[in-house]
């Protein structure tokens, strides 16, 4: 659950609210740089953003942690080998295009790469390349490289919003997340909004801090953190080829606290996480699945999952219809398949609260039936309404972060997990039947 419970009138009040989170750790600045270009792939205009962020100096206390799609980006090979190096002192991210299986791509992102490290006076092995987008195609190695002294010369500290915004690609609004610790601070930023599954998702997401916590720690605090953030979400049960999570220390300030500073940091990736949902293409309500009494948390985590990812409950959430024979279904055949001979006698369902089901039965009344869809209405996003036959989002901004909160008691266990995702509409199925054209 978010450590907030913000609620924004306006796109405004919310870029106002980002900027009161984007202060950069201490020994960090970003820059940005745009360009056009010609996609081989498909001849026709295309626009494109560079993001770079880099450390005043290299450090040698970094993690990252990638997909396990076993057809992975580009980046994620050289990421994967950046891991070995003793310090890192720049990411460099573009949108627009993945760099997945197209060919050559692991030498293009060594030679922007390079040029990079030229710029900035580092080695190429200091870089980290990131890069999001359509799948397929290659990227625009000269024009990247003909960017990249604008997006260096505009380096600067103090705000990661820039950063922020220049890693999106269909998300509707920047992401950043913040948590103040001691002398020093988390910051990060995420993009993403589909093909969201975990482990991990079609996002990536940095996070930055000035607290001096050594290498070996924070490879081992990032997976823990992750594991209950970003791989306990799903907006369509599509797992990324490009998923990067990268946690960069400058050093700058001292650490006294190494389990508040993990506590911290999973917070800034739960924050995350769950705005990744909540700006999923096309998500007009945020579900959150907490399963209680399971026999353990794999179980429970898989179980949430598969609620998240049940296509007839999703489109029931979407049109605020509580038709909770969607919800006893999905639960059934995930135990079914997996577990068919669980003892599930003692399992309870509730959705915002309401006990729904329980000893077996339903437990339905015209009351609750109201009180139901009320819920399923306090939640939602947006309402859907095309405009001239498109269906498409008509905000640019979270005007809440209320979920649709689903309750899966098994009576099976003492485990738990929480999972989040989101529904199913008509504007995801235009956004991703039009995404490249």
């Amino acid at each position: 659950m978010p450590s907030t419970n913000l609620v924004f009138a306006d796109r405004a009040a919310h870029r106002s609210w980002l900027a009161g989170q984007a202060a950069l750790p201490a020994g960090f600045r970003v820059g940005t740089a745009r360009l056009e270009f010609i996609p081989r792939e498909a001849p026709k205009p295309a626009r494109m953003a560079l993001t770079l962020i880099a450390l005043d100096r290299p450090t040698p206390d970094f993690a990252a942690v990638f997909t396990r799609n076993a057809v992975p980006g580009a980046p994620i090979i050289v990421g994967r080998l950046r891991l070995e190096e003793p310090t890192l002192g720049a990411v460099l991210v573009n949108n627009k295009i993945s760099n997945v299986c197209a060919p050559d791509g692991v030498g293009a992102a060594g030679r922007i790469c390079a040029e990079a490290a030229r710029l900035l006076g580092l080695r190429e092995g200091q870089v980290l390349p990131s890069s999001t987008g359509v799948i397929g195609w290659g990227l625009p190695v000269d024009a990247m490289l003909a960017a990249l002294p604008a997006a260096v010369g505009s380096l600067a500290a103090g705000s990661i919003l820039p950063a922020a915004e220049g890693i999106v690609t269909t998300d509707l609004y920047p992401k950043i997340r913040r948590a103040d610790v001691g002398a020093g601070s988390i910051v990060g930023i995420a993009k993403g909004a589909g093909m969201i599954e975990p482990n991990l998702a079609t996002m990536l997401v940095y996070i930055l801090t000035d607290l001096r916590v050594p290498r070996a720690s924070l490879r081992a605090m990032l997976p823990r953190a992750v594991d209950g953030s970003f791989n306990s979400i799903s907006i369509d049960g599509d797992m990324s080829t490009s998923d990067t999570v990268a946690l960069l220390s400058s050093g700058r300030a001292a650490c006294p606290d190494a389990a508040a500073f993990e506590e911290a940091l999973t917070r800034v990736c739960r924050d995350l996480a769950e705005d990744v949902v909540r700006n999923g293409e096309g998500v007009r309500h945020v579900i959150r699945v907490a399963v209680t009494g399971a026999p353990d948390a794999g179980f429970a985590r898989a179980l949430g999952k598969a609620v998240i990812n049940a296509p007839l409950f999703k489109c029931a959430v979407a049109g605020n219809d509580p038709n909770v024979g969607r919800l006893v279904q999905a639960v059934g055949k995930q135990v079914g398949n997996h577990a068919p001979g669980a003892d599930l006698s003692g399992l309870r369902l509730w959705l915002g609260g309401i006990e729904i089901f329980a000893e077996g039965v339903f437990q339905l009344n015209p009351a609750k039936e109201e009180a139901l869809v009320a819920h399923l209405r306090g939640a939602e996003l947006y309402t859907s309404a095309p405009k001239d036959g498109v269906y498409a989002p008509p905000i640019d901004f979270p005007p809440h972060e209320r979920c649709v909160e689903v309750g899966v008691d098994l009576g099976n266990g003492g485990a738990s997990a929480t999972v989040i995702g989101g529904d199913l509409t008509h504007e995801y199925v235009s956004e991703n039947a039009d995404y490249r054209s």
